[in-house]
């Protein structure tokens, strides 16, 4: 058992400096030029560069012979770059948001099985529910993440929910994977989400996704009140201001609104 442990931890640990090799020598490395470089025997090297193909991470080139960085390192980066431009991009819409209905919004991110504040701007009123950058919560506990999960492909989503543990933080916190579901399929639905006092006692979240063209959840926009001032009257209007929020975050990322 520890020597598969130890054979796994060099695995990784040979893919990730053959990628840092590749991505600082900026071309094409030939199969004796990696194996050389790394101190890797041939034989072992053939089947990890084949794998590494077969899967994108790398590009081989039959007329030269040379292997470099591949399409999924790419599109990799692609992700990271667009998550740091979708909190530059959604700041202003945030400041926004809250001037229009007056209480605290934030941008949440996906992070593990976790949902994560990546940009927020606190509301005007004396009391307010402070989301702060870097604040994490389970993923079914808040609405930014309940609308996060909602919309993830159903292969992740089937994955996150046959091995999530319930651990209360209120009275009111979801502790059936049944009830989660339904809310899922809610959510889904009328894309919109709601935590009440679920994550934090008091506090009444509603949440909408950020969406691209083809319908991939980017984040979820979320309005966090303390539940005296919650009511549908203002529910509503929170929803409407969202929709035009979410919409206006899509736009700027990919030039158009989802469908």
């Amino acid at each position: 058992m520890a020597d598969d442990a130890l054979k796994a931890v060099k695995s990784a640990d040979r893919v990730l400096t053959l990628f840092e090799l590749l991505g600082r020598w900026g071309r094409e490395m030939s199969h004796s030029q990696i194996a050389e470089a790394l101190d890797i025997p041939k034989s072992s090297l053939t089947q990890l560069l084949r794998n590494l193909v077969a899967r994108e991470w790398l590009r081989f080139s039959p007329l030269t012979k040379g292997y470099s960085l591949g399409p999924a390192i790419e599109a990799l980066a692609r992700r990271a770059m667009q998550a740091r431009d979708l909190v530059q991009l959604a700041q202003p819409i945030l400041a926004t948001l809250t001037a229009t209905v007056g209480e605290s919004s934030a941008l949440n991110l996906l992070k593990g099985d976790m949902a994560e504040v990546a940009a927020t701007v606190l509301g005007p009123q004396r009391l307010v529910s402070h989301m702060r950058l870097g604040d994490v919560a389970p993923l079914y506990a808040t609405s930014g993440g309940k609308v996060i999960l909602a919309f993830l492909p159903r292969e992740m989503q089937e994955d996150y929910l046959s091995r999530v543990v319930f651990e209360p933080s209120t009275p009111r916190t979801l502790r059936d994977p049944a009830a989660l579901r339904r809310q899922l399929a809610t959510i889904r639905r009328r894309r919109t989400g709601h935590s009440i006092e679920e994550w934090t006692p008091g506090i009444v979240g509603i949440a909408q996704p950020v969406l691209t063209r083809a319908g991939s959840v980017l984040g979820a926009i979320n309005v966090a009140m303390p539940r005296l001032r919650y009511d549908k009257a203002g529910e509503v209007r929170i929803i409407e201001a969202l929709a035009r929020a979410t919409a206006a975050l899509s736009e700027r990322v990919e030039g158009a609104p989802p469908a």
